[in-house]
């Protein structure tokens, strides 16, 4: 599909950019992890890094204290395009807040 090569993260549904802030903000974590934080249901997750990593903003790793499952981070594309916030986990605006 066409498209989906032009597609940004502005472009996608809420629940991928939910989780895109929940890496921005937590830094790597595995798939459980994200549907822990976002409180998304587990298909929903799968479906939003998918999503978030066709258009390259999140990496798949293997997650080394359980080769079962995988680990997510945003990658420096991902990072980049986060406005204004040269911190990608957002520790330092949490203390302004």
């Amino acid at each position: 599909m066409a498209e989906s090569d032009e597609e940004t993260l502005d472009d996608l549904p809420p629940s991928a950019k939910l989780v895109f802030k929940v890496l921005e903000y937590n830094g790597s974590l595995t798939q459980k992890g994200i549907v822990e934080e976002s409180m998304l249901s587990a298909r929903t997750v799968r479906y939003a890094l998918e999503r978030l990593e066709n258009i390259g903003v999140v990496d798949e790793d293997v997650y080394f204290a359980d080769a079962r499952q995988n680990l997510y981070q945003l990658t420096d594309d991902g990072v980049d395009s986060v406005p204004g916030d040269s911190h990608p986990h957002g520790k330092e605006s949490e203390q302004e807040a």
